[in-house]
């Protein structure tokens, strides 16, 4: 990064401050909307979890901090500096670009999520750094981000990996987040929110969602992945569908 003055400190702090706000802002209204769904569809679900959404908040406004570090640090490293492969201007690539650059992020993802996520699950590694997620039994629309800060750290770092590798308009990146962002929580939530035709289907087979995630909270060992199945089925861990 080389030496830096002390306005461009500053204003890497401040980046850094103003994307952890960010990402805890967006955590508080995203896991909040969809509880509050799962209030008016499912009364009842959450009674006596208080104390479990509680912890469930604290470790996710935690990992809001870990994952806002090194996203502040690439806003400012692309906005200051022309760092990334980020761009702005339609025209910079074909449009057929645009949708495959999103659906690479996430298969690249959700590869790194796979294997990581496999790694964690090694007894002495669980116990250091994924037991915290798995507390949540059941786990809520709170429980999204509700990491140790080992395992957050290995997700904080993907995105912003991936923006100096891969070029992706600003917009895809946009739908990047947002797609990350409301799987993480529907896989989450202790109920089935997509229809049954489409978790049945043939293009189910190929998609996580809290059917295919619950299993793994009830199982530990099987149904690894974040947004696709496919390393699941090719590594022989997928174990199909739960009941949430």
């Amino acid at each position: 990064m080389g030496s830096l003055s002390a306005p461009g400190l500053w204003a890497l702090l401040v980046s850094a401050l103003a994307m952890t706000a960010i990402v805890g802002g967006r955590y508080l209204a995203t896991s909040g909307l969809f509880a509050l769904i799962t209030r008016r569809a499912r009364p009842g679900l959450y009674a006596g979890m208080d104390r479990q959404i509680r912890r469930e908040i604290f470790w996710s406004l935690l990992s809001a901090g870990i994952y806002g570090v090194p996203a502040g640090i690439v806003a400012w490293g692309w906005q200051a500096h022309g760092w990334t492969r980020i761009y702005t201007d339609f025209s910079a690539y074909p449009v057929w670009w645009m949708p495959l650059s999103v659906f690479l992020f996430l298969f690249a993802h959700d590869t790194w999520f796979y294997w990581t996520h496999r790694w964690m699950h090694r007894p002495r590694v669980f116990r250091i750094a994924h037991a915290v997620h798995h507390a949540s039994r059941p786990p809520t629309a709170w429980a999204a981000m509700s990491f140790h800060p080992v395992e957050a750290v290995t997700g904080a770092v993907v995105i912003p990996a991936l923006v100096f590798l891969i070029p992706i308009h600003v917009a895809m990146l946009g739908l990047v987040l947002t797609i990350m962002t409301v799987m993480g929580i529907t896989n989450h939530m202790g109920w089935e929110i997509f229809p049954q035709a489409l978790v049945r289907s043939r293009l189910g087979h190929w998609l996580i969602t809290a059917s295919h995630h619950h299993r793994h909270h009830e199982q530990y060992r099987c149904n690894y992945g974040l947004y696709f199945r496919f390393w699941d089925h090719l590594c022989g861990t997928d174990r199909g569908i739960s009941t949430p």
